[in-house]
């Protein structure tokens, strides 16, 4: 799953989003753009990407403003998650 992880990290950055996270934990941080808030960004991502993950907000007041994905799941679907990220990004 850390593989994973790399994986999600490298990409999102790649598309110019700001991670956290991904290193010694396989969840990966978004910081969701300035135009959004978390549950915003969790819509665009299911709705443009059919990609879910979790919205900061879910975790308190301090989560606002942030996005979490998370590495547990088969290499292709996070190659495909990726991929259909890039294409909206």
């Amino acid at each position: 799953y850390m593989e994973n992880a790399s994986i999600i990290r490298r990409d999102l950055s790649n598309f110019g989003l700001t991670v956290y996270g991904g290193e010694n934990a396989p969840y990966v941080w978004i910081k969701v753009p300035e135009s959004m808030n978390s549950w915003t960004f969790f819509d665009h991502l299911l709705l443009k990407a059919n990609v879910v993950g979790t919205p900061g907000s879910g975790f308190g007041a301090a989560g606002e403003g942030y996005f979490r994905l998370s590495a547990f799941n088969s290499r292709s679907n996070v190659r495909l998650a990726m991929d259909r990220i890039g294409e909206i990004s």
